[in-house]
C-alpha cells in the first residue's frame, strides 16, 4: 500500500533563503499526522507545495501513489485541503456554497452535509457574509468534509472555533473522515488538539523537518530535569542529549532528547539536594524542543527520526 502523501527532498527558496529544505515527508495511508513547527518554520508553505499552490524550486510531491503533476481528475477529487483563514464567497448563501462545491465531486455525503448542519446550527438559507468567524470556519469545514476524501489537508482547521465546538469536531468529524482508511495532515497551532487525534508527529525547523515520529515517542523522547542545590549550580559537564539549559538561582533545568541512566549518573555525580524527572505533554515537549540551541538540536534530529 503506497503512503497519503510522500515528499522527495521537496526545496522552496524566496530569495537566497530556504523557507523549505530537502522535506522527505511521509503520511501513511489512514494515519492522521500532525506537522508542528513555530511561525516561520515552512509548515503553510510546505502544505501548499503539497496542493501545487506554490511551485517548488526542487522536489517531488506524490499523492495518493499519483505525482503531484500528474494528478487525475479523479484523484484530485478525492483529496480535499482546508486553508488558513477559511475564504469564502461572501455573497452565497450557505446553501449555494454547498451547491458550488458539489458540483467538482463525484462523491458527496448528504446525510453528513445535515448531520454537521444541525450539529454547528448553521441554516442554508444564511447568506455567509452575515456569518461570525467561527461560523465561517464552521462551514470550511462542512465543504471539506461532505466529499468524504481519502486524503484531507488540514491547515489550522479549528481557527476560530470556540473550545466547545473545537473539541467536538476533532471527537465526532475526525472519527467519520478516517473511515476506510482515511489519512488526514494537520497542522495547528493547537497542539492539545493535535495530541488528542495524532498518531504520528513531525516538527519543522527552519525549514527542515528535525522530527517524524509517533506522537508517543516523541513525548517520550523529550524530558525536564530539574535540580536543586544548596547553592550556587556546579559548572555542567557534558551531558549526552542535552539540548537546553537554565539557571534559576539554586535551580538548574535541563532538557534531554532521550534521558536515560548515563545522563542520571553523571547529574546524580553533582550532588543535587533534589533531582526530578518530568514527563512533558506534546505542547510542552515541543516547546522546550524547539526553543533548544540548534547545534544540540541539529546534532540529535536523527534520534528523532523513525
Amino acid at each position: 500500500m503506497s503512503d497519503a502523501i510522500a515528499t522527495h527532498r521537496l526545496t522552496k527558496y524566496y530569495g537566497s533563503r530556504a523557507v523549505v529544505r530537502d522535506l522527505d515527508l511521509c503520511v501513511p495511508q489512514g494515519c492522521v499526522y500532525g506537522l508542528l513547527g513555530r511561525n516561520g518554520a515552512g509548515k503553510s508553505t510546505a502544505l501548499k507545495m503539497l496542493m501545487g499552490m506554490v511551485h517548488p524550486d526542487y522536489g517531488r510531491v506524490e499523492l495518493l501513489g499519483e505525482d503531484l503533476d500528474r494528478l487525475s481528475p479523479a484523484t484530485r477529487g478525492r483529496i480535499a485541503y482546508l486553508a488558513e483563514g477559511h475564504s469564502l464567497y461572501t455573497n452565497m448563501t450557505i446553501a449555494e456554497a454547498l451547491a458550488f462545491n458539489r458540483a467538482f465531486y463525484s462523491r458527496w455525503n448528504e446525510r453528513l452535509v445535515e448531520q454537521a448542519l444541525d450539529f454547528f446550527a448553521l441554516f442554508r438559507r444564511t447568506r455567509i457574509g452575515r456569518l461570525s468567524k467561527g461560523e465561517r470556519a464552521q462551514v470550511s469545514l462542512l465543504l471539506a468534509l461532505a466529499p468524504e476524501p481519502d486524503l484531507l489537508v488540514l491547515d489550522d482547521p479549528t481557527l476560530g472555533l470556540d473550545t466547545n465546538v473545537r473539541h467536538d469536531f476533532l471527537e465526532s468529524m475526525v472519527h467519520l473522515i478516517q473511515r476506510q482508511g482515511r489519512s488526514i495532515l494537520l497542522s495547528s497551532h493547537i497542539l492539545a488538539d493535535v495530541e488528542r487525534i495524532a498518531d504520528r508527529v513531525g516538527v519543522m525547523v527552519e525549514g527542515v523537518l528535525r522530527v517524524d515520529c509517533p506522537t508517543d515517542e516523541f513525548k517520550r523522547a523529550v524530558r525536564k530535569v530539574i535540580l536543586e542545590f544548596s547553592g550556587v549550580p556546579p559548572e555542567l559537564p557534558a551531558l549526552p542529549r542535552l539540548i537546553g539549559s537554565v539557571q534559576l538561582g539554586s535551580r538548574q533545568e535541563l532538557v534531554f532528547v532521550g534521558f536515560g541512566p548515563e545522563q542520571e549518573s553523571i547529574l546524580a555525580a553533582l550532588e543535587p539536594s533534589r533531582m526530578e524527572v518530568l514527563e512533558l505533554d506534546l505542547e510542552e515537549a515541543f516547546i522546550e524542543y524547539t526553543r533548544g540551541p540548534r547545534r544540540r538540536r541539529l546534532a540529535l534530529s536523527e534520534e528523532l527520526t523513525t
